[in-house]
């Protein structure tokens, strides 16, 4: 197999990491990483930001929802989406930025994240670097919008812990690739059977890395957030930040 594939197959969560730090050519490196990655109409709707500074890590893993891993790891990248640079090039051009007023902008621009995401978490990970994405980002977003000084037009929507591992975490078993793989159709049918043969999966694996102790599996886990919005201020943040849902 290439070295990409096994880069991608094998890539793991980690959440616990040496004091080593992130050099600056390879922070150069992940970030030329997701410059390369495709934007809707090379509209380059996204900005990371590195966060270094020890403080203002902990007041983001704070933020996050005390995710200590976020302050131990010697790199944090928040990923926004940025239509601030489309304004320019509107004004630059006597034009009005409409694309904000629709849904399309906040679609556009999560899309372009993940993407970008993506190619930062492959990068790293070919340095021999550890990643672990924080969604968490979203759980106090006005909170940092303010820390972060994102302007109109730009609101994050993932941030990134870049470090080396101290202790690699084993690769979590994933659905089977008959219910992520549809030829043709989506086919519905086969997917409670395979939903219910994954949990017993994921059940075995959480027994056995917890000594017995926690046999949660798939479906209650996922359940269990989808049971609410677990993100609440998502919504007032694109509005403060000048998106509609049109």
């Amino acid at each position: 197999m290439n070295d990409v594939y096994h880069t991608l197959t094998n890539r793991s969560s980690i959440r616990s990491y040496t004091d080593q730090p992130v050099s600056e050519a390879q922070l150069t490196q992940i970030i030329e990483a997701v410059q390369a990655a495709p934007t809707s109409i090379n509209g380059q709707q996204v900005t990371v930001i590195s966060v270094q500074d020890p403080v203002k890590k902990a007041k983001i893993a704070e933020l996050a929802g005390n995710q200590a891993w976020i302050a131990q790891a010697p790199v944090f990248l928040l990923f926004c989406a940025d239509f601030r640079r489309a304004q320019i090039a509107a004004e630059l051009n006597g034009q009005e930025l409409v694309i904000t007023t629709g849904i399309e902008s906040i679609v556009v621009g999560a899309t372009d994240v993940g993407i970008a995401l993506g190619s930062a978490m492959a990068m790293a990970s070919s340095l021999g670097l550890g990643t672990v994405p924080i969604g968490g980002a979203r759980r106090s977003p006005l909170a940092l919008i303010e820390l972060m000084e994102l302007p109109k037009y730009v609101f994050p929507v993932s941030g990134l812990v870049v470090g080396h591992p101290a202790d690699p975490t084993h690769k979590k078993h994933r659905l089977p690739q008959t219910a992520v793989w549809h030829r043709e159709r989506y086919e519905q049918e086969p997917l409670p059977e395979l939903i219910r043969q994954y949990d017993e999966e994921v059940s075995a694996y959480m027994r056995e890395r917890t000594g017995g102790k926690e046999s949660r599996n798939w479906s209650q886990t996922v359940s269990s957030f989808y049971n609410r919005i677990y993100y609440p201020e998502v919504r007032q943040m694109l509005e403060q930040q000048g998106f509609d849902f049109k």
